[in-house]
C-alpha cells in the first residue's frame, strides 16, 4: 500500500460518514483524547462521553476502543462507559457482551528488571507495567530515546515471546503477534460488528496495523495528526476528530447515507 503525506489535510477535510451499518473502532490517547506528558495526566473533554453513549446506542453497540492502554484505564477515563475495548494493542480484549479474553501474558521479569533500573537513572523517562506489556515514556526526556531504545531492544532480544513496538516517545514490549489489527480482525468477525464497514481512526504508528486491516477489509482509516500514513484519511487534531463524532452522533445526515 502507499503512505500517504505526512503533512496532515488543511482546512476542514470530509471525513467518511458514519452510518447505520458502520463498525467504529477509536485509539484513545492522540485520537480521543489529547497527548499528556505523562499517561496519568491525560484528560477527558466535556461532552465526549455523552457522545460515546450516543453513537455506541445508534450502532447497535458496535463501537469499540482500540489502545495501547489498559482496560482499568480506559474504563477509568470513559466511565460510565464499559464500552467493547482491545487494551494493550489487542493483548486484551472485551467484547460487546462483556466477555473478556486475554493474551497468553509473556515471561517479563527480565524487562522489568532492566527498564526499572534504567529508569531509576533517569527520574525523566515513565515506566508503565501492564499485564501483558511493559511500556517505556520518554516524552520529558526526549534526549534519551536512543538508550531507551538500546535497553527495551536488548531486553526484548533476551524473552521469548514478546516484541518491541514503537510508539510516540514510548518503546513497548508486548506479546508477539496481537496487534491492534489482530484485535479489529476478532471484532469484525462477531457480534454485533459482523457484516458491518469497519471505520477506524488513530494517530500513532501503533494504528497502522488496524488501518490496514479496516481498509483491507473495505473499510477506512482516519489517521489523526502527522505522519506518513496507510489511512486514506486524515483530520489535524483530535479536537477536529471529536468534532466530527460529535456531528455524527446527532446529525440524521450521518445516518441517511447523505453527506451534510
Amino acid at each position: 500500500m502507499q503512505l500517504l503525506s505526512p503533512s496532515p489535510q488543511t482546512g476542514s477535510p470530509r471525513l467518511p460518514l458514519i452510518g447505520p451499518q458502520t463498525a467504529l473502532f477509536l485509539d484513545f490517547d492522540g485520537t480521543l483524547a489529547d497527548l499528556a506528558p505523562q499517561p496519568g495526566a491525560v484528560q477527558v473533554t466535556a461532552g465526549l462521553i455523552p457522545t460515546l453513549a450516543q453513537l455506541a446506542t445508534r450502532l447497535g453497540g458496535a463501537l469499540a476502543i482500540v489502545s495501547g492502554r489498559t482496560l482499568t484505564d480506559l474504563d477509568r477515563f470513559l466511565d460510565p462507559l464499559q464500552l467493547a475495548a482491545a487494551a494493550e494493542h489487542g493483548a486484551q480484549r472485551r467484547q460487546a457482551g462483556g466477555q473478556v479474553f486475554s493474551a497468553a501474558s509473556p515471561e517479563l521479569r527480565e524487562v522489568i528488571r532492566r527498564a526499572t533500573a534504567l529508569t531509576a537513572r533517569h527520574p525523566g523517562l515513565h515506566l508503565e507495567i501492564k499485564s501483558a506489556a511493559v511500556a517505556l515514556h520518554y516524552r520529558q526526556a526526549p534526549d534519551l530515546e536512543t538508550l531507551a531504545l538500546q535497553v527495551m531492544r536488548e531486553a526484548a532480544n533476551s524473552t521469548p515471546g514478546v516484541e518491541l513496538l514503537q510508539g510516540k516517545f514510548v518503546f513497548e514490549i508486548k506479546p508477539a503477534g496481537v496487534s491492534k489489527g489482530t484485535a479489529i480482525e476478532a471484532f469484525m468477525g462477531e457480534a454485533p460488528f459482523a457484516g458491518r464497514q469497519p471505520l477506524f481512526a488513530g494517530d500513532d504508528v501503533t494504528d497502522e496495523a488496524g488501518f490496514s486491516v479496516v481498509q483491507f477489509l473495505g473499510g477506512q482509516g482516519i489517521k489523526v495528526g502527522e505522519g506518513a500514513t496507510l489511512a486514506r484519511h486524515r483530520c489535524a487534531a483530535p479536537a477536529a476528530l471529536r468534532q466530527w463524532l460529535q456531528a455524527a452522533s446527532q446529525n440524521s445526515d450521518h445516518w441517511r447515507g447523505v453527506s451534510p
